[in-house]
């Protein structure tokens, strides 16, 4: 995910309004945030779709639908390793969201620390 001014700094541009529109829709999930909360807390930090399903109480065609929203909006990527894919975090894609929705004052103060 490129890039984007903070919200509590200058007015956000229209092309970055919307592709952090796009990104945050695909957090407004409780299955896509339950889907990054295993992903990040599996062995590896990385699982595969089979990995997935049973945690979520999903089908595999709805969990695979949800990891294909995620990797379009930037915040997983995808790994082919034979038959299976595998989903890993994208951490500089969450830290950006974090960094963008944190008020200036304490961005400043955890750049101190």
């Amino acid at each position: 995910m490129p890039a984007i001014s903070p919200l509590a700094g200058e007015p956000i541009k229209r092309a970055d309004a919307e592709r952090l529109a796009g990104v945050l829709k695909a957090f407004a999930d409780p299955a896509r945030l339950r889907l990054l909360s295993l992903i990040q807390s599996a062995p590896e930090g990385e699982a595969s779709v089979s990995d997935l399903t049973a945690p979520l109480g999903l089908s595999q065609p709805t969990v695979s639908h949800h990891l294909r929203i995620l990797t379009e909006a930037g915040l997983l990527e995808r790994e082919k390793r034979g038959v299976w894919a595998y989903y890993r975090l994208v951490p500089s894609a969450i830290a950006a969201i974090a960094d963008l929705l944190t008020p200036p004052r304490k961005r400043a103060t955890k750049k101190a620390r």
